[in-house]
């Protein structure tokens, strides 16, 4: 292990240990983190955990031994963290995903970001890949029960999405092709007039469609910045974006 690896396992990133992993779908796991300051955590739903992967595989460039992941629930009482990780991309997270087991250790840090829940709005509209499933059920759950939630959550494989962490299927699924935009944007046409009330929407997954659809809600739907919140969780041409 490096000098400077050993610093930002020590200095930078808190150590947690793996206490449950399970499959939710065919490209997805759940596994729940355990550390002692996690009830002590400053959260926001909506917040990340910075992930170090691959720490002491010195074969691996420090650079590609940080992923982001979305805090699908927390448990401050328990102390516990859970994470769900699609796999598909084949990536050095994916693989480590697979190979990862009950009493593992890991080294985490909290990543804020933008992509936080927003209570000011009557309506929602939640779309996304497998990538943001997690982080929009999040999101999702600690809105106020009174708002009016749309969704187009898809994948290439319907089987590949998953219910939230309780058991529900808030979610309207769908099987659309990778970087689906026709198709989004006829979902959206016929979704939004059902929104009433200050409207708001959450885009996740696939960086092309995060930013096609920045567009359409901007230049032809005329939302304002502030309705329109994106985030793009990967880019099929780049290598390590959250």
């Amino acid at each position: 292990m490096g000098i400077i690896e050993n610093i930002v396992k020590k200095v930078v990133l808190q150590e947690a240990v793996i206490i449950a992993k399970t499959q939710l779908s065919e490209s997805a796991y759940r596994i729940r983190l355990q550390n002692d300051n996690i009830a002590k955590a400053d959260f926001i739903p909506g917040y990340f955990l910075r992930l170090g992967i691959g720490i002491g595989k010195d074969d691996i460039p420090l650079k590609d031994k940080v992923r982001s992941y979305s805090v699908w629930g927390l448990n401050k009482s328990n102390g516990h963290i859970d994470l769900a990780i699609a796999t598909h991309s084949k990536g050095i997270g994916a693989e480590w995903t697979k190979e990862s087991k009950s009493g593992d250790k890991v080294y985490f840090k909290w990543k804020k970001g933008n992509f936080l829940v927003d209570d000011t709005a009557d309506s929602y509209l939640m779309i996304g890949d497998l990538s943001a499933l997690s982080h929009l059920y999040m999101i999702r759950r600690n809105l106020s029960r009174d708002k009016k939630i749309e969704s187009v959550l898809y994948s290439q494989h319907q089987g590949e999405l998953f219910p939230d962490i309780d058991g529900a299927t808030p979610f309207d699924f769908y099987e659309m092709p990778q970087n689906p935009y026709d198709e989004l944007i006829s979902r959206v046409k016929e979704v939004v007039p059902k929104m009433t009330g200050k409207k708001m929407v959450y885009i996740g997954g696939d960086s092309r469609i995060c930013i096609a659809l920045n567009q359409y809600f901007r230049k032809e739907l005329h939302w304002k910045p502030k309705q329109i919140k994106t985030k793009p969780f990967w880019n099929p041409d780049k290598k390590g974006l959250e």
